[in-house]
C-alpha cells in the first residue's frame, strides 16, 4: 500500500511542496512562495546568500537585519552597509552560489564537477542521476548546464544532509535564468531508482558497487556512469564492479589543482597550500 500526503514544509525548504510516495518524494518549487534570494559580498571576497523578506532575521556573520529594507531601490554593484561591513550587492551567478552556499556534508570541487559535466556529455535535454546529493555543491553544477530543458534526480538516505542540499537548490532555483525539472528521492539509490532511463549517472557514497548494480541497467546506450571514491580500493571495487555490470571503463585516476599568484618581488610562485587532490573518479559507458 502506498501512503501520499502533501505538506507545505518550514525553513530551510520555504516555499516547496513535499510529496512523499512510501520512500519517494518530489520538491516542486511554489512560484507563489518562494522567496527571493540576493548575493552579498565583503571586501575580503566573503560570499552571502541571503533571503529577501520583509522582517528581521539573523544572518550568519551578518547580524539580524531586514533584507527587503536593506535591499530596496538597490541594484547589483551598489553597496550595502550593515552594521561596520560594506558589501557589495553582486549577481547571482554559480561561483556566487557555491561560495556562499550552506554546507555540511563536504562537496565535490569545481574542477571534479567539471571534469564529470565534460566526460559524460551533459547538456541541456538530459535526464542526470546523481547520487548522494549531500549538500548539493555537484547538484548546483548539474542544474546550471541542464537548463529548463534537463531533468535532475537526486537521491540522499541521510535526512541531515539532504535538507542542506535542497536549500541550495532552492535558491539556484530562483537565481538560474533556466532550471531543470528536479526529482527528489530518499533513501539508497538501489532502493529507491527510479523506473526511468537516464543519460548520465554520477555515484558519490561509501559503497559503490550495490548502485552500480541497480543504476547501470537504467543507462540509455551510450550514457556513462561516473564513480567519485575518496580512496584506491574503493576506486578498484567500483572498476570490477562497472565491468560486472557490463560497462566499458573509460578512465580512472585523479586530477591535481595547484594555484599560483604574484610574488611581492615580481614574477609567479605556487600559493603555499596543499596540493588539490580531492578523489578518485571514475567514468565508464554503457555499450
Amino acid at each position: 500500500m502506498v501512503f501520499r500526503h502533501v505538506l507545505s514544509l518550514s525553513h530551510p525548504l520555504r516555499g516547496y511542496l513535499r510529496n512523499i510516495h512510501a520512500n519517494r518524494s518530489w520538491y516542486i518549487p511554489s512560484r507563489r512562495t518562494m522567496a527571493e534570494y540576493s548575493v552579498l559580498m565583503e571586501k575580503e571576497g566573503r560570499i552571502h546568500v541571503v533571503e529577501v523578506v520583509d522582517e528581521m532575521v539573523k544572518h550568519k556573520g551578518l547580524g539580524v537585519i531586514n533584507t527587503a529594507t536593506l535591499l530596496a531601490n538597490s541594484n547589483i554593484g551598489d553597496e550595502v552597509l550593515v552594521g561596520q561591513k560594506y558589501l557589495t550587492i553582486m549577481p547571482a551567478r554559480l561561483p556566487e552560489l557555491i561560495s556562499g552556499m550552506a554546507r555540511r556534508a563536504q562537496t565535490i570541487s569545481a574542477k571534479d564537477a567539471g571534469f564529470f559535466i565534460t566526460k559524460l556529455g551533459i547538456g541541456g535535454g538530459d535526464t542526470v542521476l546523481e547520487a548522494g546529493l549531500g549538500s548539493g555543491g555537484l547538484s548546483l553544477h548539474l542544474a546550471r548546464v541542464l537548463g529548463e530543458t534537463g531533468h535532475l534526480v537526486t537521491a540522499e538516505p541521510r535526512d541531515e544532509h539532504a535538507s542542506v542540499g535542497l536549500t541550495n537548490l532552492q535558491r539556484a532555483s530562483k537565481c538560474f535564468s533556466g532550471f531543470p525539472k528536479h526529482t527528489h528521492c530518499e533513501g539508497m539509490v538501489e532502493d529507491v531508482v527510479l523506473d526511468e532511463e537516464f543519460n548520465a549517472i554520477i555515484l558519490d557514497m561509501p559503497v559503490h558497487s550495490p548502485a552500480i548494480a541497480a543504476c547501470a541497467p537504467k543507462l540509455v546506450f551510450g550514457g556513462r556512469l561516473a564513480c567519485y571514491a575518496p580512496t584506491t580500493s574503493q576506486l578498484e571495487a567500483c572498476w570490477k564492479a562497472c565491468e560486472e555490470a557490463g560497462l566499458v571503463v573509460e578512465w580512472a585516476g585523479e586530477l591535481m589543482e595547484r594555484q599560483w599568484g604574484l610574488t611581492s618581488k615580481g614574477g609567479m610562485r605556487p600559493v603555499n597550500g596543499p596540493f588539490g587532490h580531492t578523489a578518485f573518479l571514475l567514468v565508464a559507458q554503457k555499450r
